[in-house]
């Protein structure tokens, strides 16, 4: 019989597959020998082997639009496949199959195939750390006492950790590929450039996009100085305080919940005045700044450990406040909390910056003979740890973002770290 087939088809030109140059868009009969490429981009299809089989009549199939993980191609026949007198369901992408007819018993059977790739879901889960930038320094002043240290960022996160201000980590985001996001770095805030003068806020850092809820962190608060009227302000984490008898040291500024800590009092805060000068230290995300006594400025409030990266690193760590060289007890400078926050002014110098990308409060100034400037507060971060079937790619224009991807320790996953960049747009896509 096969002979005869075989004899049958060298003589009508039908050895091989025959195939339909016509794109399959729905439900058709096959014909023995025929291949067709069918796209159900629009819809399911089905196919319906041909009746009344010969043993060695073949259809070939293929997924033509890639979308058969979506909408379904489905093989059935009045005789058995592959034994059974069930379909046959094509559920992966670029899938393709030969069948052949054998026997009344087996019928169809599959003899060449590509399985293709499965599907890539529209909807992901991915966890962040949100980071806004730290606050600068105050400015100590001539005479009248220490600045306070710039109050860390706010930080937020969805990734195994306890948020700033004693909350639990927050639930991660699901994302789309179909969805653009808005990601924005917040840089830290300027120091004060002179004595008599208080840091400036850092800016606030976030994720936004349709369908998620937007993810803020605060910008970290400046830290005070003493000039008659300022003030240490509040933030993600709060300023601190300064030290001073003109018109009398300050108290440390509040911090946003579940962001940061407040930042700490200076030494006899709302007294007469006549106190040693030394300031507060600027709040951390994981821990208040401390206040200062007469011998000690305040030290910066610690910062948060975060494992989103594969590693546990600290971030947004509170400012130290500066000592006093001018006074007949100058104290001991403040030193940065953990998580790159900036040390105090020693012996009549500024404060120290925040370290880049972590959100750390700026050191508050020394006091001396002379004003001396507070440092500024670090840049923040943020950071998207996702499935690696996934890529990001920017797509504001002109591009506004810097940003690395790296594999993560943990295996399927990415870490995407942004470090600068304000209001930038991105979007997912499959790999």
């Amino acid at each position: 019989m096969a002979l005869t087939k075989l004899i049958t088809d060298l003589i009508d030109g039908s050895l091989g597959t025959d195939w339909d140059s016509t794109v399959q868009t729905g439900n058709f009969g096959a014909t023995a020998g025929a291949g067709y490429f069918v796209d159900t981009t629009s819809a399911a299809i089905t196919v319906t082997l041909p009746s009344s089989p010969t043993a060695g009549d073949e259809v070939s199939i293929v997924d033509y639009g890639a979308n058969a993980a979506t909408n379904n191609i489905t093989i059935t026949s009045s005789d058995n496949i592959e034994g059974a007198a069930d379909d046959l369901t094509l559920s992966t992408d670029k899938v393709s199959k030969t069948l052949v007819y054998s026997d009344a018993t087996k019928g169809w059977l599959v003899t060449t195939e590509a399985e293709g790739v499965a599907a890539v879901p529209s909807e992901f889960t991915t966890d962040y750390l949100v980071v806004a930038g730290g606050g600068g320094g105050g400015g100590g002043n001539y005479g009248d006492g220490s600045a306070g240290g710039g109050g860390a960022g706010g930080l937020r996160t969805s990734y195994g950790s306890t948020s700033g201000g004693g909350a639990s980590a927050e639930s991660s985001l699901t994302l789309n590929i179909t969805t653009t996001y808005t990601i924005s770095v917040g840089p830290g805030g300027a120091g004060a450039v002179a004595g008599q003068n208080p840091g400036s806020n850092g800016t606030n850092s976030y994720i936004s996009g349709t369908g998620i809820t937007t993810i803020t962190s605060n910008g970290g608060g400046g830290g005070d100085c003493q000039n008659g009227s300022a003030a240490p302000t509040g933030g993600g984490s709060g300023g601190g305080g300064a030290g001073g008898g003109f018109p009398v040291a300050s108290y440390g500024a509040a911090g946003t919940a579940n962001q940061g800590y407040a930042g700490g009092d200076a030494y006899n805060a709302g007294g007469d005045g006549s106190s040693n000068y030394l300031g507060g230290g600027g709040g951390g995300a994981g821990a208040a700044g401390d206040d200062a006594t007469n011998t000690v400025a305040g030290n910066g409030g610690a910062g948060l450990a975060v494992g989103i990266t594969g590693s546990s690193v600290a971030y947004a760590g509170g400012g130290g406040s500066g000592d006093n060289k001018y006074g007949s007890a100058p104290g001991v400078a403040g030193t940065g909390g953990s998580g790159g926050g900036g040390n105090g002014g020693i012996n009549g110098l500024i404060g120290s910056s925040g370290t880049p990308n972590t959100g750390g409060g700026g050191g508050g100034g020394s006091a001396d003979v002379d004003d001396n400037a507070g440092g500024n507060g670090g840049a923040g971060v943020v950071i998207l740890r996702y499935p690696d079937v996934y890529n990001i790619t920017e797509t504001t224009s002109p591009n506004v973002l810097t940003y690395t991807t790296a594999p993560s320790s943990v295996s399927g996953y990415k870490i995407t770290t942004f470090t600068a960049g304000e209001n930038g747009t991105i979007q997912f896509t499959a790999v």
